[in-house]
């Protein structure tokens, strides 16, 4: 798989991704440093802790990672959940969908990056 097909397996933007970083080699590395990259772990755990305060720092964080990799369908659903945990104060069952599609969107971008940095 090359970088432009992952990036079209996730619907994300290549072009936005190489435009930003000028050329597959580097794009790859910093896909590999995402791998490594703890705000999801940080977002999940601190909602079943219902941190709502280290819930939102987390998404806020994840919301920027992805949108500086371009990786349009994760960037918009932990965007939403960002906004729901903005100065939010106690956990909502209202969460449980936006956390989900989150998870998906996540659990498939990590998913297809592990795939091409294996090759």
């Amino acid at each position: 798989m090359t970088v432009r097909e992952c990036y079209a397996a996730m619907g994300a933007s290549y072009e936005e991704i190489v435009g930003r970083l000028a050329n597959d080699d580097r794009i790859k590395k910093f896909l590999g440093k995402f791998l490594n990259e703890k705000s999801f772990e940080l977002l999940c755990s601190s909602l079943e802790e219902r941190n709502m305060e280290e819930a939102f720092r987390a998404a806020h964080t994840l919301k920027g990672v992805s949108q500086n990799l371009a990786f349009t369908p994760l960037v918009k659903s932990v965007s939403v959940l960002t906004e729901q945990l903005r100065g939010r104060e106690a956990y909502g069952e209202e969460l449980e969908p936006l956390l989900q599609q989150v998870k998906e969107d996540y659990d498939k971008t990590f998913s297809l990056i592990s795939s091409l940095l294996e090759e």
